[in-house]
């Protein structure tokens, strides 16, 4: 799916059904973050709410997709960095609605606190793992221990298929695009340090890259990898670089970063330069 750049600036797109990307993007940043807003019926929720910066420009595109702020219902954070929890304090004065919650883990809620005490705080664990809107729209909420934080975790959108994974799958992107598309080459590709198509960007490269650099161990990815394995994934939208939109795609990120030799711990005392 081609999107122009221009466009992204200030709308939202639709990347599965009731699920739009309301993120933003920076050419000189190299790091590009991706809220994204689910909408069904007359309830919403936004996972991964942004920065506090950039908090008119993800409010804008929520407007744009037809909905008002109050029927936001739920807030999801995979885990508390300031690019994601941020702009909390905006977003609950512009939702004003007693029902909102923040769904997160008690590991997370501990820092969640301080960007704001206001709304009431949820472990997810605590809800069955799962959330379900009026309609009966489930999400599904998966552990992933030390990818990055010890409270991180993933939601799953059983109607799409969809797993938001936040930092996982992420990349450092210096020619972003809103969706990773991969051609054959890329996908048999075993040697990510020499290109058979001769690009100078491999997008593979740069999601290995940050998976060294954030992630903590080898142990704790694997452990996650078994985990996202098990679900049936149609699409990836991660909270950093490019939403990876095919199943074969998902399976060859995945075969990727299995084959990484140090993560995050390891690489710092292997003494690896990333």
């Amino acid at each position: 799916m081609k999107i122009k750049m221009e466009s992204l600036e200030k709308e939202p797109v639709d990347i599965a059904e009731g699920v739009y990307w309301v993120g933003y993007s920076d050419e000189n940043r190299g790091l590009h973050c991706n809220p994204y807003l689910i909408i069904e019926g007359d309830e919403a929720a936004l996972i991964d709410g942004g920065n506090r910066d950039d908090f008119s420009t993800v409010m804008l595109k929520i407007l744009r997709t037809g909905i008002e702020p109050s029927q936001i219902t739920r807030l999801i954070y995979q885990h508390y960095d300031p690019d994601l929890c941020g702009s909390l304090p905006q977003l609950e004065a512009i939702i004003n609605n007693d029902a909102l919650r923040i769904i997160s883990h008690s590991e997370n809620n501990v820092f969640i606190h301080y960007y704001s005490a206001k709304t009431e705080k949820l472990d997810f664990r605590e809800l069955g793992n799962h959330y379900e809107f009026s309609t009966g729209r489930r999400l599904e909420f998966y552990a992933t221990p030390y990818c990055h934080h010890p409270g991180s975790f993933v939601t799953y959108d059983t109607q799409t298929k969809t797993l938001f994974s936040s930092d996982l799958f992420g990349s450092f992107d210096t020619q972003w695009t809103l969706m990773l598309e991969l051609d054959e080459a890329c996908r048999e590709c075993l040697n990510l340090k020499k290109c058979s198509s001769n690009s100078t960007e491999c997008s593979v490269n740069g999601i290995v890259k940050f998976h060294k650099s954030i992630m903590t161990s080898n142990r704790a990815l694997s452990n996650t990898l078994n985990t996202i394995e098990k679900l049936d994934v149609d699409r990836i939208a991660p909270q950093h670089g490019r939403v990876i939109s095919t199943k074969e795609d998902v399976k060859t990120i995945i075969r990727h970063l299995r084959s990484i030799e140090n993560v995050g711990i390891d690489c710092l005392l292997s003494g690896e330069v990333i």
